[in-house]
């Protein structure tokens, strides 16, 4: 019996141990902490991902889909989503009509940018675009390989699609890929934690 109790003693100490150190860690972040950090916010099995360090968002040389040339940046207090997709992905069939409905709901300084990756061919391009409800989407294209460029050194490429989200000082704060809901109350408040980052 006494060895029972002295057992039970001890799974007890244990766990008051951890819920107490469980507890010290939920202190910081009720007092403000979470300030600090983004909400979270998940699509299918991913979540968006926050990067360090935190690189500028380099000028993008690309095309749209009727050949004319665009330089693509981050406008200073305005977060800006870069989403990367491919013609041969079923899941981008999904998630350009959900940025283009957020682009239709003309959120307060967000920029939303779709760059194909996978071919130049501007007719198979704008055929995709076409069977899609992207009419409010700004769809380019990497003529010039400068997404290309900007993926080794800063957009990786870990998942098709993957959209980057671009804080207000132009400086890349994190990913999701999949084909998560922006417009989702989970979406509104990682964009609204980003516009007062400042």
């Amino acid at each position: 019996m006494r060895e029972t109790a002295r057992e039970a003693g001890s799974v007890l100490s244990r766990r008051s141990i951890l819920m107490a150190a469980a507890a010290s860690l939920a202190v910081p972040h009720a007092s403000g902490a979470q300030d600090s950090w983004p909400p979270v916010f998940e699509a299918g099995r991913s979540q968006f991902t926050v990067v360090r360090p935190r690189a500028p968002m380099p000028q993008l040389r690309l095309q749209d889909p009727h050949g004319r040339d665009a330089v693509v940046t981050a406008k200073s207090g305005h977060i800006t989503l870069v989403n990367f997709w491919a013609t041969w992905c079923a899941a981008c069939r999904l998630d350009l009509p959900m940025l283009a409905s957020l682009a239709a709901s003309r959120p307060d300084r967000l920029d939303i940018v779709a760059v194909c990756t996978d071919t130049k061919d501007l007719r198979k391009i704008r055929t995709f675009l076409g069977g899609l409800a992207v009419q409010n989407l700004a769809c380019y294209i990497d003529a010039y390989g400068t997404a290309a460029e900007a993926s080794t050194a800063m957009f990786s490429l870990v998942g098709m699609p993957i959209t980057y989200l671009v804080g207000m000082s132009g400086r890349v704060e994190g990913y999701i890929t999949g084909a998560p809901d922006w417009l989702s109350p989970a979406g509104a408040r990682l964009l609204q934690f980003y516009r007062e980052q400042g």
